[in-house]
């Protein structure tokens, strides 16, 4: 499992982060303070304070570069 910080700061984004973890068959989770969520789940990650950086927990054993790669845009240092 590889974890990194993202930010989803905007309706667009976050279309377009879960359009881009939908071609990936692998579990995303966001976890923001107690709670932990499906981030393919577009309602569920509405659900969340996004006005400040989220953790994404990738359930990955292989492809996590390419996975890493395509989330670059939203991945914070």
């Amino acid at each position: 499992m590889k974890t990194v910080s993202i930010s989803l700061n905007s309706i667009d984004k976050v279309k377009s982060f879960v359009n881009d973890i939908t071609k990936f068959d692998v579990d995303f989770d966001l976890v923001s303070g107690r709670y932990v969520i499906d981030a393919k789940s577009i309602m569920g990650i509405f659900s969340l304070d996004l006005a400040k950086p989220i953790e994404l927990n990738i359930h990955a054993e292989e492809n996590v570069d390419t996975i890493i790669e395509i989330l670059k845009p939203y991945i914070v240092e």
